[in-house]
């Protein structure tokens, strides 16, 4: 995918991290971290923008992702777990299908709102949080908003432990308006006083009740969900004695109930985002008893390191680093953080913890960073881990971090085929002129676990995907475009083993020879159906194979072709964006080839709206009844064949 947004790990040798880790708790105490005086330290935090309240639940993925720009590691938050929140159909009673719009919520107020959001499906309510303009004002005016909270308040105070008063549901609306809020503020209004007052008496109602505090499955998914709302409202520093009791209580007995884990997890959004939060930054200085509990919590579970649960000990690292931005804060952190980089290794089963400590120090302690050791970390990880190149020709090079001789052979010749396959497609004469798009580097990392250990601090990218495309500037004469991916441990169907190895380097293609300016340029209309599709289309066909997951979507018919057209990345999920803009882009290069020419046309000369008009006007719903027989002939076994260019 094309660049967006930062995640988990995991390690292969468990029996040679037991043997590390044992090693090092096993060694002679180190001396008490000693107080160290240091340089003023600079404070990027000041001046970057406050990151978004986390947004729709959702879990890491292996699809790409999709970008617009490098971000700094203040950017990037804590890693997330790859487990997903159990999101129901719907509660009982409640007919499946019923109707989800914005309009439904929008349209009622009191207790018919109430009732309307205890029945849906968590992911109804999830799909509130793309909503904009009136429907975004209807829905999450702050009266409307007060109502939720208030229903919140009531229900909390009769919480079981579990779902059955929905209780998750009214948190995640109050989650989704102060996300849809944050970022669309001129059309939700503005929140007062009166909101967080209602919203934290809710909060202060449910950690209250005993069964906030049941280890089960049933109580973790409402209880990560309340935790995040925390952050959302920007209470961070009113719960602090929740979030060290949730590190605090943690044992193993949590490890096999994964909403637990994700509860656990879901501490670190407050406690990392809370940095931006002058209140929140006051209540740690005042009771700085949570930077003892990251540094307890990150000493005693080193354990974690180089499995499933790594991100667990490595956020308590980064959370415990990222405190030195502040000066009240920073004689105690420094010497704690030092100690756990002195503690770790920057490659090998402690990597995760050093990783994420170093590049919070590095960032928010810069003008200090020979004492941690840390200075120029990009590079310097880059060294470490990334040691191998290979230039497949003048414009495309490889660096990874253990391709053999053949793999490097076979990526090259992979690539190289493809420009020439793709051109086949598409019709191009060639790139684009008066841009510079021309060269690329594959990077490719050992597994996830690198991948999601070392490509976010070197490439300043989220890593909750399956890879990621950076362009950059096409106007730059310097530009060159990166993809960052990783290899899997087992044939994945790409040659050297290289995830989604086509799939990126279709985008590199696509913005060569198709896509006139950068991504924002590109992305400026609806067509992630086309930029994902053609990714996946060419992909698999390509490499002579059929998109299993796309011929039983097909079967489905879960969408219209003139729905697809619509596709952004912030209306479409992962199944909309990938397996259903296969399906689109096939079908528009099996029956309508002249009508992708007519809008590439207009794309390569950067007239985006001209290009949008082919499809969203000139085609319009014409095509959705024969799309529809298509798909049924598709799941049929039209579609096991991949088609030819």
């Amino acid at each position: 995918m094309r660049y967006r947004f930062a995640l988990p790990r995991r390690m292969a040798g468990a029996a040679a991290v037991c043997v590390t880790v044992a090693g090092l708790l096993s060694t002679p105490a180190l001396a008490a971290p000693q107080p160290h005086t240091g340089t003023a330290a600079r404070t990027p935090g000041r001046h970057t923008p406050v990151p978004p309240p986390t947004g729709a639940t959702t879990g890491a993925t292996e699809r790409p992702a999709a970008p617009a720009r490098r971000l700094s590691p203040a950017q990037l938050p804590p890693h997330a777990t790859t487990l997903t929140r159990s999101m129901e159909t719907a509660p009982r009673g409640v007919a499946k299908g019923a109707s989800c719009t914005p309009a439904d919520f929008g349209g009622r107020t009191g207790s018919a709102l109430v009732s309307l959001v205890k029945a849906s499906s968590t992911d109804c309510v999830n799909t509130l949080f793309s909503v904009t303009g009136r429907d975004a004002h209807d829905v999450f005016r702050q009266a409307q908003m007060l109502t939720v909270a208030n229903a919140f308040t009531r229900t909390a105070g009769q919480y079981q432990g579990d779902n059955s008063g929905s209780l998750q549901q009214l948190v995640l609306f109050l989650r989704a308006g102060y996300y849809v809020q944050f970022n669309h503020p001129g059309d939700v209004g503005s929140y007062t006083s009166r909101l967080t007052t209602a919203v934290t008496g809710g909060l202060d109602t449910f950690f209250a009740r005993s069964h906030s505090r049941d280890v089960t499955a049933a109580n973790g998914d409402v209880l990560g969900e309340t935790v995040i709302l925390t952050d959302s409202a920007d209470q961070q520093g009113r719960y602090l004695n929740v979030y060290r009791r949730l590190l605090d209580d943690y044992d193993s007995s949590y490890d096999a109930i994964d909403s637990m884990i994700r509860a656990v997890n879901d501490v670190y959004t407050p406690l990392w985002r809370g940095n931006w939060n002058p209140a929140y930054v006051q209540a740690v200085d005042a009771d700085p008893r949570i930077i003892d509990t990251l540094y307890d919590y990150a000493l005693a579970n080193t354990d974690q390191l180089g499995t499933d649960l790594a991100f667990l000990d490595s956020n308590a690292g980064m959370n415990l680093a990222r405190y030195v931005e502040h000066p009240q804060l920073r004689e105690t952190v420094r010497p704690l953080t030092k100690d756990l980089l002195d503690r770790t290794g920057i490659t090998g089963p402690t990597a995760g913890l050093w990783v994420a400590v170093a590049t919070q120090a590095n960032s928010y302690d810069s003008a200090d960073c020979a004492y941690y050791d840390v200075c120029d970390l990009p590079a310097k990880l880059t060294k470490a881990v990334l040691p191998v190149t290979r230039h497949c020709d003048a414009n495309v090079s490889i660096l990874a971090q253990s391709l053999t001789a053949a793999d490097l052979d076979a990526a090259c010749a992979s690539v190289l085929n493809q420009s020439t396959y793709f051109r086949g497609l598409v019709k191009a004469d060639g790139a684009i002129p008066g841009q510079y798009v021309s060269t690329i580097q594959l990077v490719v990392f050992a597994s996830r676990t690198d991948y999601q250990t070392y490509a976010g601090p070197i490439y300043g990218i989220s890593t909750d995907n399956g890879g990621m495309t950076l362009d950059g500037d096409p106007s730059d004469p310097a530009n060159h475009v990166t993809s960052i991916m990783y290899q899997k441990n087992y044939d994945d169907g790409f040659v050297a083993r290289i995830w989604n190895l086509n799939h990126e380097y279709t985008h590199f293609l696509d913005a060569r020879d198709d896509m006139k300016g950068d991504f924002t340029q590109q992305t400026s209309v609806p067509d992630v159906w086309w930029i994902e599709g053609l990714a996946e289309y060419v992909s698999y066909s390509y490499r002579g194979l059929a998109d299993d997951q796309a011929i039983q979507e097909a079967a489905k018919h879960t969408y219209k072709l003139s729905t697809l057209f619509e596709n952004t990345y912030a209306n479409s999920d992962v199944t909309r964006t990938y397996p259903w803009g296969y399906l689109a882009v096939r079908y528009m290069a099996e029956r309508h080839p002249d009508d992708i020419q007519r809008m590439l046309a207009r794309f390569r000369a950067g007239d985006y709206t001209g290009g949008y008009a082919v499809y969203h006007d000139g085609i319009g719903t014409r095509y959705d009844a024969d799309f529809d027989q298509w798909l049924t002939a598709c799941a049929a076994g039209a579609c096991a064949r991949p088609s030819a260019a």
